[in-house]
């Protein structure tokens, strides 16, 4: 398809062929406070915003934001990548106070699912945030995922099923619309979608009994939304990504499935579509195939990327790409969440924080999460803390710290600490360490040749080792101690200094 080279002006910017084009797009902005452009477009129909960690410094600020948005739109969907555990947006600066759900998959308690879920949906309410692109309902069944791990539940397919709908209903409690992902499964990919079109080449039997059973117990649970997948799936459509594909958008989910809620791609900037496609026509195409809002704003953040989308839809709908009717009726479904938000927020109850705000329901959590194996003696002094840091991944970012390091020095004082990058070796790591206890925190060591054979070197010269394990415990535990946290945010963390501090 062409998109037609088409600017909308003054005078024909309020009809409704481009409100509704407006309607379907969740942009990304940059700044604490929404910038006049950016209210200018909310005021002419843009009825969702994205946020992400750049946008975010304190509940206040944000709950700031939110009321500036609403001031132009009482019903503006606020929306945010907020899962806990790994991906945070509302702690990125510090760490998530929620263990995120590879850690509440362990535990298996779906009380404590809910539990946890109403918590972090009644904090982001409080901010006045009602759309959180949260849970992912994927099921973890190759362990080498670059991308899923610690977000999915587990590799179990009820198990996921069970804790994604308690996920769901938790956060739905709180007036926080959910929105399940990666339909139809991104679990069983060793690509990111960041940088490359994943492939899931397993036949239709498998995908219904594995994949597609989540997403049913989220439907079942009333999930407001559900976000595509940027993979190709060559059992449901041997061509098109799911983002873009008609037969899984509208002929599964929407048809087979019965799914009526909203459709929201993952980001379109992401390489598997802005790579192929192009942004623009990526849009059109998922649009057309069946989705209802636009998620951008990522990596493209600004308002020429909203101009560029609004107008190559309606370009297509001029031209006959897509039917008038079919960006009315996504446009209908953005803004029927946008009246559920509001009515949701004047129903949910304020609620008191879950347990408390010492030790609080997150940090709970993440203790009971944590399984440990081997003994150790107590550590009778300050150990060295070597942290082997592979490269976060896009969805997970950089700026958010992890590890064991800050939360052991707070319980023992005098703790040293080091990161250490692809490429370091054991030997690195004792001579920082000198003749202190080493305590060396991985992330998904079996994905990571370099870090394994650090670890075996360090184990062999130093028996006393302490091993934190803080992504996927694939790899066979290993030192005098070793605890598996299922997860890297800060409660974590905070729960694995404690089992160190009084080993």
């Amino acid at each position: 398809m062409t998109v037609l080279a088409h600017r909308v002006t003054a005078s024909d910017s309020n009809d409704q062929l481009t409100r509704d084009a407006l309607a379907v797009l969740q942009p990304g902005f940059e700044g604490t406070t929404a910038p006049a452009w950016l209210l200018r477009r909310v005021g002419e129909g843009l009825t969702a915003v994205g946020l992400f960690g750049r946008n975010i410094a304190s509940p206040e600020q944000l709950a700031a934001l939110t009321a500036q948005l609403r001031a132009e739109r009482d019903d503006v969907l606020v929306a945010i990548d907020e899962e806990g555990g790994d991906v945070t947006r509302l702690e990125a600066r510090g760490g998530s106070s929620f263990p995120g759900n590879l850690a509440l998959g362990a535990v298996d308690d779906t009380a404590l699912t809910r539990d946890v879920a109403r918590e972090l949906g009644r904090r982001l309410a409080e901010c006045g945030v009602n759309l959180n692109w949260a849970p992912s309902a994927d099921v973890n069944s190759d362990p080498d995922n670059p991308v899923i791990g610690v977000r999915s539940f587990g590799a179990d397919t009820h198990l996921a099923a069970r804790h994604t709908a308690a996920y769901v209903e938790g956060l739905q409690a709180a007036g926080v619309a959910a929105c399940t992902k990666h339909f139809p499964g991104h679990g069983d990919t060793n690509v990111d979608s960041h940088h490359a079109l994943p492939r899931i080449d397993v036949d239709l039997d498998t995908l219904v009994a594995r994949e597609l059973v989540p997403f049913k117990a989220a439907i079942a649970a009333g999930t407001k939304a559900v976000m595509s997948a940027h993979i190709l799936v060559p059992a449901l459509d041997p061509t098109r990504p799911a983002t873009l594909s008609p037969q899984i958008l509208t002929g599964l989910l929407r048809k087979e499935l019965g799914y009526e809620g909203l459709i929201v791609t993952d980001g379109m900037e992401m390489n598997a579509i802005a790579g192929t496609y192009g942004i623009e026509r990526g849009s059109v195409l998922a649009i057309a195939a069946g989705a209802d809002a636009i998620c951008v704003g990522g990596g493209l953040a600004d308002e020429a990327t909203v101009l560029r989308l609004r107008d190559a839809l309606v370009a297509a709908v001029r031209e006959g790409t897509i039917p008038a009717e079919r960006l009315a009726d996504a446009a209908a479904r953005v803004r029927a969440l946008a009246a559920w938000t509001r009515q949701a927020r004047a129903a949910a109850a304020p609620g008191a924080p879950q347990e408390g705000s010492a030790p609080g329901i997150g940090l709970a959590a993440a203790r009971r999460a944590v399984v440990v194996s081997g003994t150790a003696a107590p550590v009778s002094a300050a150990p060295y803390v070597a942290t082997l840091a592979p490269v976060a991944n896009i969805a997970v970012g950089d700026e958010t710290p992890w590890g064991v390091a800050a939360e052991l020095a707070a319980l023992v004082p005098g703790t040293g600490s080091g990161v250490f990058p692809e490429g370091a070796t054991a030997t690195d790591i004792l001579t920082a360490a000198g003749g202190r206890t080493v305590v060396a925190v991985v992330r998904d060591a079996h994905r990571h040749p370099w870090m394994a054979q650090a670890l075996d070197a360090l184990v062999a010269a130093r028996p006393d080792t302490v091993v934190v394990e803080m992504g996927v415990p694939q790899a066979a535990p290993r030192g005098a101690l070793y605890i598996a946290t299922h997860g890297a945010s800060r409660v974590c963390g905070a729960a694995a200094a404690e089992i160190i501090a009084r080993a």
